[in-house]
Order: C-alpha cells, then sequence, then structure tokens
C-alpha cells in the first residue's frame, strides 16, 4: 500500500459496483474539504472458500487472477480520483481477507478518520442482504462509518444538510459532535431531530410512571429540554453553524428518515437511549440504513 507520512484518511471501500463508485466519490469530496487523504481499499477473499458449503462448492485456489482485477480496479479508482482532485494524496490497498475484516482492520489504524461504504456491492446472493458489510461496520467500527445507497444526489453537486438524531445518549452526543464538525467543515446548515412518543403506550413494560409522563405537552417539553442540553456545548464551539432543532412525536427511525432527502447527510448514534427518561429506545442506526436514500454516518 502506497502512503503519506503525517496524512489522516477516510478510508473507502470499493468493488467496481455503482455504489462504490458513489461511495468513492463522496469520500474524496468529503476529505479535499477537510484537509485528508482517500485510502481506497478493496478486498479478494473467495466467497466459496468458507462456510456450511466450502465442501460442495468449487475453489478457486489461484488468486493472481483476483489479485489482478483488484489491482486493475484499484489503478482505475486511483487515477479517476487524481483527475478530479490532482491535490489529494490518495493510496490504495488489496486486503486478502473478507471485505469486513479488511475495513475494520483500517478502521483501526490511527491515521483513519472514517470508513465509507456503499450500500449494496457485487456479492452476487450476498448482495439480497442489503447493506451486510455497512451493518457489520456500523457496529464494531471504532470511527465513523459513512454508508452510501446506489445513487444519491449529493454526488452530483446537489447541496444537502445534515440532519442528526438527539436522544441524549453517550452515542447520540458524539454524534452530535461528528454533525457540528462536518457542518462547520462544509458550511452546510444542520437538523437536529428529537423523536418522542407517547409514554402510557410504555406503560405496562416500565411499571409505576408519573402522572405528567401521561401527558404529551409535558413529554414533548422534556425532549426539547434534553435535546437543547444536548446542543448547547457543540452550539458553543461552533457558533457559524446554522441549527434548526424539531422535536417530533413520531418513533425515531421515521422522524428521521421524514425529514432527510436523498441529498442529505444523516448522522445517528450507533445506539440510542432516551435521556429525558431513561427508557431504551433501542439503536435505531441498522433501520435508518436500511431506509435512508441519501448518505448515513454512524457513530460510536
Amino acid at each position: 500500500m502506497n502512503s503519506t507520512p503525517d496524512v489522516r484518511w477516510v478510508v473507502v471501500g470499493v468493488d467496481g459496483s455503482d455504489s462504490s463508485r458513489y461511495a468513492l466519490e463522496w469520500s474524496a469530496n468529503q476529505a479535499a474539504i477537510r484537509g485528508l487523504g482517500v485510502r481506497i481499499v478493496t478486498a479478494i477473499w473467495p466467497p466459496e472458500s468458507e462456510g456450511a458449503f466450502a465442501d460442495v462448492v468449487r475453489r478457486d485456489d489461484d488468486p493472481a487472477p483476483r489479485r489482478q482485477e483488484a489491482r486493475a480496479l484499484l489503478d482505475y479508482a486511483h487515477d479517476w480520483i487524481g483527475r478530479l482532485y490532482p491535490e489529494l494524496a490518495v493510496a490504495t490497498h488489496v486486503a486478502d481477507t473478507r471485505p469486513t475484516e479488511a475495513l475494520l482492520t483500517e478502521a483501526g489504524r490511527p491515521d483513519t478518520a472514517a470508513v465509507v461504504v456503499g450500500s449494496r456491492g457485487l456479492g452476487g446472493l450476498a448482495s439480497a442482504f442489503v447493506g451486510s458489510i455497512g451493518v457489520e461496520l456500523a457496529a464494531k467500527s471504532p470511527v465513523p462509518v459513512v454508508v452510501l445507497p446506489k445513487k444519491h444526489e449529493s454526488a452530483h453537486g446537489v447541496k444537502g444538510r445534515i440532519v442528526v438524531g438527539v436522544d441524549g445518549s453517550e452515542t447520540s452526543r458524539r454524534a452530535v459532535d461528528f454533525a457540528f464538525a462536518q457542518a462547520a467543515v462544509t458550511g452546510t446548515d444542520l437538523v437536529a431531530v428529537c423523536a418522542w412518543q407517547p409514554m402510557a403506550a410504555f406503560a405496562s413494560s416500565m411499571g409505576p410512571v408519573p402522572p405528567e409522563a401521561f401527558d404529551d405537552d409535558a413529554v414533548a417539553a422534556a425532549a426539547r429540554r434534553t435535546a437543547e442540553a444536548e446542543l448547547a456545548e457543540a452550539r458553543v464551539r461552533h457558533a457559524d453553524v446554522a441549527v434548526e432543532l424539531k422535536t417530533v412525536r413520531a418513533h425515531p427511525v421515521v422522524a428521521l428518515l421524514e425529514e432527510s432527502t436523498p441529498a442529505d447527510l444523516v448522522v445517528v448514534g450507533s445506539r440510542g437511549r432516551g435521556g429525558f427518561t431513561g427508557l431504551l429506545l433501542g439503536s435505531v442506526s441498522q433501520s435508518v440504513l436500511h431506509g435512508a436514500h441519501g448518505p448515513v454516518a454512524v457513530v460510536h
């Protein structure tokens, strides 16, 4: 792998699919804006070499053709990005392992800022499991993971917003920090979405609930106070970022997907918790990854 000293990298996984091409384009644009480099990674681990059917399907014992194809793909990607962004530091790497393992290894490097993948690749039957690599990466990566759909408007220069989910959890606070930093660097408007639901629906599973929890106005006000508190420090650090807070009576997934457009970056924490009640809402990141029409960033 070629490298450049003292460069932090946006790592992007490519496999020749349209989805990975958009991921590469998005990564290069973001790296150029943020003063980072792009490290382009592909993996040549043969899918038929392991698993329950390993003994009944043909093994490909000669990795040379796959490596040659991978090298050609990376050379093409390197040349293409070099022509689009001549000043951008670009590195490439062929990994002899599963794509997810290759990207997680890259994510663990101290000079990696984020990992980007497409939501659908060229994995044959495996491609039916939409975003399987993205979901596993989002669950395990120590750095933010951005997943892009096959096509999205932001890849063609459409100015979008950044939409971030806010719920008072630790990962939500880190998602807010990431969203504000991204908005500051890109000059993008930020929309913070805090979703709440009527507490009466959860009363049977929670045990005794104070009377005010059945008052929708009181729950909405509590949600807004939690969101305002969570945004306060980031607003001070990034005073130039225009931010709009929306508290929505809806499931968090519904609220985020209805607010976002294909041109928007949606930022979510990997696991959420309703900070104003302590009610475990569960992680909405996987549902947002599957339902969004634009790029999604998952932050731990």
